[in-house]
């Protein structure tokens, strides 16, 4: 600060606040923890300066919830701006900037590729075109494609393919468990269409199913119902045709649970009503939830997870010849585009009678 005022004007940039600014007392040593007493001294640094002094303060941090009170009041810390993922017409606009000088062949769609990139940040944006060039100069080609594109975001989202030796049985398994996915999908009203499918091995995955999201404002209770239910499909066709079960669905059973637990305990969407009963606490903090009301939270989160369950096994058994064509399919050709689904399976059905 000393530094700052000496060469000013200036400004002060501090990354990851939340490191050195959380709430005090939140210490598992109190006020004699070190953080506490840098926060001290930034707290007094920020109210020594003079109106005629040209020194700004910045700061960064994606946890602005558990900052202390005094760094965030007015007079220290005056204003906020959220940064957020951009939307669609954000990723256009990147898209165009970190596009300029590169070459892209006539059937790169830039439409699709921004509808297919949601969650994406301005750096995974940049990422996935200079991987996508990258691959293009490989291959010989004059211009960027658009199979590069979408080559450099599945890259992006899931890492690059690996060559892993599998057995035939793990193929077919792994064939059952995206097609199972796929169906789910195909058969729930509000989830959103599917535009790729893969058995090839990529990062810690040995297939994926990509859905092409919308982006959203809000998520209704019937979205995220199904969206358990889809994630539940590979489990789901694995135990229908297998009579057993595999580690490869894992995650998806990692993410669907932590999908109900929100539901459960953020947006009240449980039989335990409109309550927040956020247990996401430090180990040092105390909990607001009783053990009896923590028994009552799982109770329903499992609830919610068996009946996701449940609704995939009915949606597989009703299309098991579907089901056993898609995993064949993708057998002979490891990977299908929605094209190629939509001939397997046929059109997924509109959403003229469903209601959110």
């Amino acid at each position: 600060f000393n530094n700052a005022k000496k060469h000013q004007p200036a400004i002060i940039f501090i990354d990851e606040v939340d490191a050195i600014g959380r709430q005090r007392g939140a210490g598992i040593m109190g006020g004699h923890d070190e953080r506490e007493q840098t926060l001290n001294q930034i707290l007094v640094e920020m109210d020594g300066f003079t109106p005629n002094e040209h020194v700004i303060v910045m700061a960064a941090t994606n946890r602005p919830d558990v900052l202390d009170p005094a760094l965030v009041r007015p007079g220290r810390f005056d204003r906020r701006v959220a940064l957020e993922l951009p939307d669609i017409n954000g990723r256009k606009a990147i898209l165009a900037i970190h596009a300029k000088g590169k070459p892209f062949a006539a059937d790169v769609d830039w439409e699709k590729t921004s509808k297919r990139t949601v969650g994406f940040s301005g750096a995974d944006l940049e990422n996935m075109l200079n991987e996508s060039a990258i691959m293009a100069a490989r291959q010989n080609k004059k211009a960027i494609e658009m199979s590069n594109l979408e080559e450099a975001a599945t890259r992006v989202k899931l890492g690059p393919e690996k060559k892993r030796l599998q057995t035939e049985l793990d193929k077919r398994m792994t064939a059952y468990h995206e097609a199972g996915h796929a169906l789910v999908a195909w058969e729930m009203p509000h989830v959103d269409p599917i535009y790729r499918m893969s058995i090839v091995s990529r990062g810690m995955s040995l297939g994926h199913t990509m859905i092409e999201p919308v982006d959203r404002i809000h998520e209704t209770r019937l979205h995220l119902l199904e969206q358990i239910a889809v994630m539940m499909g590979g489990r789901a066709a694995e135990s229908l045709v297998f009579d057993d079960v595999t580690t490869g669905a894992s995650d998806d059973i990692g993410k669907a649970t932590q999908v109900a637990r929100a539901m459960v305990t953020k947006f009240g969407m449980s039989e335990l009503g409109p309550i927040n009963l956020d247990t996401d606490r430090n180990f040092y903090e105390p909990s607001e939830v009783s053990q009896a009301m923590a028994a009552k939270i799982d109770t329903a989160v499992k609830n919610i997870m068996d009946e996701a369950y449940k609704q995939a096994i009915g949606v597989l058994n009703k299309l098991r010849g579907k089901l056993d064509m898609l995993a064949e399919e993708l057998l002979k050709c490891e990977t299908i585009e929605a094209d190629d689904f939509v001939r397997v399976i046929g059109p997924k059905k509109a959403l003229a009678t469903a209601k959110n």
